[in-house]
């Protein structure tokens, strides 16, 4: 099984490098982006019940992997 884990910075936090592509965009003549957010990607390879390690990614996402200060994260599961 596998964890996706999508981090992204908050709304409300300034984003410099989301900034920088959007303003990249607009001078390549692409038109219609409104916003841009820069975040990771973390994939996680997983042995085991999902109902017991649910828990333990959601810590590790809160403790370790984000800032949850300045970031957003969600977890996609796929089996």
């Amino acid at each position: 099984m596998k964890a996706k884990i999508i981090i992204t910075p908050k709304k409300a936090v300034l984003d410099p490098q989301g900034k920088a592509v959007l303003n990249a965009l607009e001078h390549m003549g692409y038109e219609g982006v409104q916003d841009v957010h820069v975040g990771r990607f973390l994939e996680l390879e997983l042995d085991g019940d999902r109902a017991a390690l649910e828990p333990k990614i959601e810590e590790a996402c809160h403790r370790l992997l984000s800032n949850p200060v300045i970031e957003d994260y969600r977890i996609e599961w796929e089996d």
